[in-house]
């Protein structure tokens, strides 16, 4: 964790490998109630490093993950953004990829998750092996599925469902809107 590597790199952003400096950023999104509004808990200290070690290494095994979002121009972490396999049987297939992201609030704003996004749907869908990503959030999380919509995803209200790890002490949470995108959408919106 002490270089970090860039995998993707925008006009803006780089998105890559987490470094050690990035640690209170991290810690940050996790425990800010505003960006885990729509999530049953907020991460300790402990907790939140412990999963940004678990991020870093799902990146260094297959190259896919959540990559730490960083300005270009000041090198600054600002928050994440990737790919997963999101490991709900029965209710997505086991090859299902999903695109998430969390952004430090003082971040929100300026269009950094949806460049981001972008760049990332350019390269899993430029690779060939991909034919379609969700996202789902929250049916409330009206600023995550702005983002989806501004991304050219589309919502499928037959997908949508009752997120089986959150728990009843949560019902407000538990229901999730899954939003689509196949390799042919994306690729009609790209300029030729």
């Amino acid at each position: 964790m002490s270089r970090r590597v860039a995998i993707i790199e925008t006009p803006r952003l780089i998105l890559g490998t987490w470094i050690k400096a990035d640690r209170d950023l991290f810690r940050e999104i996790n425990a800010d109630p505003k960006v885990m509004e729509f999530f049953p808990f907020r991460r300790s200290y402990e907790e939140a490093d412990a999963f940004l070690d678990k991020l870093n290494g799902m990146i260094t095994e297959d190259g896919r993950g959540f990559f730490a979002v960083v300005l270009k121009e000041t090198q600054e972490p600002v928050g994440f953004c990737g790919l997963s396999h999101p490991n709900l049987p029965g209710i997505f297939s086991d090859d299902t990829i999903e695109i998430g992201w969390r952004l430090a609030t003082r971040f929100w704003g300026n269009g950094y998750v949806t460049e981001a996004a972008s760049a990332l749907l350019d390269q899993t869908f430029a690779r060939g092996n991909v034919e379609r990503v969700v996202s789902f959030a929250v049916e409330k999380n009206h600023r995550s599925t702005n983002v989806m919509k501004r991304l050219g995803m589309r919502r499928r209200q037959e997908m949508d469902f009752s997120h089986p790890r959150i728990p009843d002490t949560h019902p407000h949470l538990k229901r999730h809107v899954v939003y689509t995108i196949s390799k042919d959408e994306w690729q009609a919106r790209r300029p030729a």
